[in-house]
């Protein structure tokens, strides 16, 4: 069997990654090498900013996918999501099963003390080598409902703790909002962020950082629209505050 493919001028260590879920482009970005490097890998000094395809580049990707038959592509995953059964993360992602590796917990909670959480993160990161971690929380989420009341919720209550304390943390901001169902988002939101914070945290993610550019997202499944909201992070600020304090050689 031979395979001929179309000569390529070299691009100047420069490619276009494109991120496909069920057939739609979700986001794409241009990485570039550092000078003299044809590599453009981020772990080898090179650089990547978020673009907007033209047509005929997301024309390509879209052939591409459907040509190898994939329901996402351009990634490896791992998602951490809530346990709630409304919405499964196959289905959320329109991948089939067996695409994504998946954990989930009530409220999509990352703890330094849950051997689980922290085991799939090993396992994923160190011997699946993702290269994409999510992190998807949702509204109408009821563990983040129930941290924000005041009620003994019995063994539910040091795992609720956690989500009270991002309240403690952000409690500024959540009180400033005067309606109860907006404050109830913002916290689903903010709760994302420090979970992602959490798994920067992780000497296994640091250190794929490092060797291979391994990247966290914070999401949020709006329940009502079948909306995924990225939340958009400034994954480097965080990792360059976290390893102020969390820095891990």
């Amino acid at each position: 069997r031979v395979i001929v493919q179309e000569f390529i001028k070299e691009a100047g260590g420069a490619d276009v990654r494109v991120f496909i879920v069920d057939g739609i482009v979700v986001g794409a970005m241009k990485r570039q090498g550092k000078e003299g490097e044809f590599r453009s890998n981020l772990h080898r000094g090179g650089s990547a900013n978020i673009i907007e395809l033209t047509d005929e580049e997301e024309n390509a990707a879209l052939r591409a996918a459907k040509a190898m038959g994939l329901g996402i592509a351009g990634v490896d995953l791992l998602y951490i999501g809530c346990s709630d059964s409304r919405v499964t993360a196959e289905e959320l992602m329109g991948v089939a099963p067996g695409e994504v590796f998946v954990h989930r917990n009530i409220a999509n909670m990352v703890i330094s003390i849950d051997l689980n959480a922290m085991s799939v993160i090993e396992y994923a990161v160190k011997h699946l080598k993702v290269k994409h971690i999510i992190v998807c929380g949702h509204y109408g989420c009821g563990g983040v409902k129930a941290a924000m009341q005041s009620a003994d919720l019995g063994l539910l209550n040091p795992w609720l703790r956690n989500i009270r304390d991002v309240f403690r943390t952000h409690k500024k901001e959540l009180k400033a909002i005067t309606d109860e169902e907006a404050q109830y988002k913002r916290l689903v939101e903010l709760n994302v962020q420090e979970q992602c914070v959490n798994v920067i945290k992780t000497a296994v993610v640091q250190t794929a950082v490092k060797e291979r550019g391994v990247i966290v997202h914070g999401w949020v499944f709006d329940l009502a629209t079948g909306r995924i909201i990225d939340l958009k992070l400034d994954f480097d600020k965080i990792l360059e505050n976290i390893r102020e304090i969390y820095h891990l050689d």
